[in-house]
C-alpha cells in the first residue's frame, strides 16, 4: 500500500487550494466525482500564476493508500456520503480533517469515525476560474483542533505543514467555539452575496452593509443566548475584518447559486434557525434569507 501524506476528497476551490500548496512539499492526491484536469493554475492575491500538475483520483475508486491525512472538503450537505465511501478504501485509523462550513457533520463524523477527527476553521477565500484554475481571492487564517481536544500533537503536526505551505494555520483547544464564530461570519456574508449575486467587498456598500449589520445583531443575540463567547474584538469587527480581507472574493454559497448547484444554506442558516426557535429569539432578517435562498 503507497503512502500519499495527503488525501484531499472535494475538488472544489478550497480543495484544489489546499493541493497546489500541498504539492510543492508534500505527496498529495485530490480526489473527486468528476475528472477535471491534472494540470492546474493558482492565481495568488498578489496576482501570480502558479502552475502544477496532481495527482488525481476517482474518489469512488481510489489506488492503494495510506495517507497521513484525509481531508474531507465536500460540501457539508455530501460530506457523509463522500465519508462512507472513501472510508472503506483507507484504514480505519487513518486521521480525518473536517473542512465543512457550519456545525453539522463535525460531531457526526467525530463519534463515526474510529480515527481521529480534526476539526479546520478557515477564512482563506478561493474561487473557481473553470476546471483548470483556482483564485486565491484573500489570505486568512485557519484554525485546526478536535471536538474534545484528545489530539494536540496531531493538531500541531498538522498546522505546521499548512503553515509550511503559505496557509496561516494555528492548533487550538476550543474549535467548536471557533467553528461557531465561523458560522456566523457564514451567515453574514454568504446569504446575503448569494442572493444579490455580489462580491464580498461589495457588502460594505450600501444597501447592502445595513443587512449585513441586522444579521450581525440577530446573530449576536443567538450567540449569546447559546453561551457562545463573543470575540475579543465583538462580533462587527469580526465579520467586517473577513469582507475587507476577502473583498475580491466570490463566497462559496455564491459560487453554488451561479454554478446551479445547491447551497449550504441549511449547514449554514439551521443551526442558527434552530437555536434562534429553541431560545424563542425573533430573527426576521435570518427568516427571510432562508426563505429567498430555498427558492419557490
Amino acid at each position: 500500500m503507497s503512502t500519499a501524506s495527503h488525501l484531499i476528497v472535494g475538488p472544489g476551490a478550497m480543495g484544489r487550494l489546499l493541493a497546489l500548496h500541498l504539492a510543492g512539499t508534500q505527496p498529495v492526491v485530490l480526489a473527486g466525482r468528476r475528472s477535471i484536469p491534472d494540470e492546474q493554475t493558482l492565481t495568488t492575491p498578489e496576482g501570480e500564476r502558479l502552475t502544477c500538475r496532481l495527482t488525481m483520483a476517482d474518489s469512488r475508486r481510489l489506488p492503494s493508500l495510506a495517507p497521513a491525512f484525509l481531508h474531507l472538503m465536500t460540501k457539508a450537505y455530501a460530506t457523509e456520503a463522500a465519508y462512507a465511501s472513501v472510508a472503506a478504501q483507507l484504514p480505519p485509523t487513518t486521521p480525518m480533517v473536517l473542512w465543512q462550513n457550519g456545525y453539522q457533520v463535525q460531531p457526526t463524523l467525530s463519534l463515526r469515525h474510529t480515527g481521529p477527527v480534526l476539526c479546520a476553521c478557515t477564512t482563506e477565500g478561493a474561487w473557481l476560474a473553470g476546471d483548470t484554475s483556482v483564485v486565491h481571492a484573500g489570505h486568512g487564517q485557519t484554525y485546526v483542533g478536535d471536538l474534545d481536544n484528545r489530539y494536540p500533537e496531531l493538531c500541531r503536526t498538522l498546522a505546521t505543514v499548512l503553515t509550511n505551505t503559505g496557509l496561516q494555520t494555528r492548533a487550538v483547544d476550543d474549535i467548536r467555539i471557533r467553528l461557531w464564530h465561523k458560522l456566523a461570519i457564514n451567515a453574514a456574508i454568504n446569504p446575503l452575496t448569494a442572493r444579490y449575486r455580489i462580491r464580498n467587498g461589495q457588502l460594505r456598500d450600501r444597501p447592502f452593509r445595513p443587512m449585513v449589520n441586522q444579521v450581525i445583531e440577530e446573530v449576536s443575540a443567538i450567540m449569546a443566548a447559546e453561551e457562545i463567547p463573543a470575540p475579543e474584538a465583538g462580533w462587527q469587527a469580526l465579520v467586517w475584518q473577513v469582507v475587507t480581507g476577502t473583498a475580491n472574493n466570490r463566497a462559496s454559497m455564491l459560487q453554488d447559486v451561479l454554478a446551479g448547484r445547491p447551497t449550504e444554506r441549511e449547514a449554514i442558516l439551521g443551526p442558527l434557525l434552530a437555536a434562534a426557535i429553541h431560545h424563542r429569539i425573533a430573527s426576521p432578517v435570518l427568516v427571510a434569507l432562508d426563505a429567498a435562498l430555498a427558492g419557490p
